[in-house]
């Protein structure tokens, strides 16, 4: 069966999923991290994409992104991605790939579905702590500990900037992260707050879902919506077999 075309559509939010080659790190240490983002906010730039929010997991990338241009979304990724693979090459005397084929993304409702996302993964290295995951007991004592994940200032992810803990150049707050309050202050708190209330299982559940499998995450008006612009599937059949035109009419006139 042929692979769907990789969702992207200008002016929308995607959320971007880019994991390891065989599930291996991407990350080795803080230069490495400086380095990915640093190559994204160049090339972000350059092509027209704005950067809302990322996390830097040991093994995979998470990022929150809207193309502004078309086509800007995979030329910004591809070019980060060539050039940060030659990099870490150098850098860790290895050679060959490094991520698992093509990154993945699907679009978000934002008015739904940004600030879950948001903060889904200014938590992750924290799920990733409480969780005794692969990489907890190392990699956050090489960068910072638990309290800090849960707080917000944990360097994988971009929280302290919401949180007015640090200031990260390139990134653009989106307007959901606006209204949450009149001033910095007030956004501050109230973003504060969202973290603290974190994502629940089940909206997690769902964002992994939709970012594997490249699904629009949305209500039916939005996904409706954005349908008109592709012909690309934007969700997943229903079960079943589909209704023909003939058994359509004869429901119809029942």
């Amino acid at each position: 069966m042929a692979r769907q075309a990789r969702l992207s559509l200008t002016g929308q939010v995607h959320h971007v999923l880019w994991r390891g080659n065989g599930r291996e790190q991407v990350f080795v240490d803080a230069l490495d991290r400086e380095l990915f983002t640093a190559l994204l906010v160049q090339h972000a730039q350059a092509q027209g994409v704005a950067v809302h929010a990322w996390a830097l997991m040991p093994d995979h990338v998470h990022l929150l992104l809207t193309p502004q241009r078309d086509g800007a979304l995979s030329l910004c990724l591809q070019a980060v991605g060539r050039a940060y693979v030659q990099a870490f090459n150098r850098r860790h005397v290895r050679r060959g790939t490094l991520w698992e084929g093509r990154f993945r993304s699907t679009v978000l409702e934002p008015e739904t579905w940004l600030l879950r996302a948001m903060v889904w993964l200014d938590t992750h290295p924290q799920r990733l702590a409480d969780g005794m995951g692969r990489w907890a007991g190392a990699a956050l004592q090489g960068d910072a500990g638990v309290a800090d994940a849960a707080q917000g200032n944990h360097p994988w992810v971009t929280a302290g900037h919401y949180l007015g803990h640090s200031v990260i150049k390139g990134l653009t707050p989106p307007p959901q992260y606006w209204a949450l309050g009149n001033t910095p202050f007030a956004r501050e708190a109230a973003y504060r707050t969202l973290l603290a209330h974190g994502c629940g299982a089940s909206h997690q559940a769902v964002l992994a879902e939709a970012a594997m499998k490249g699904w629009v995450l949305g209500s039916a008006a939005f996904v409706a919506g954005l349908q008109q612009d592709t012909e690309r599937r934007l969700q997943k059949k229903r079960p079943g077999r589909p209704v023909s035109s003939a058994a359509r009419r004869d429901t119809n006139q029942r």
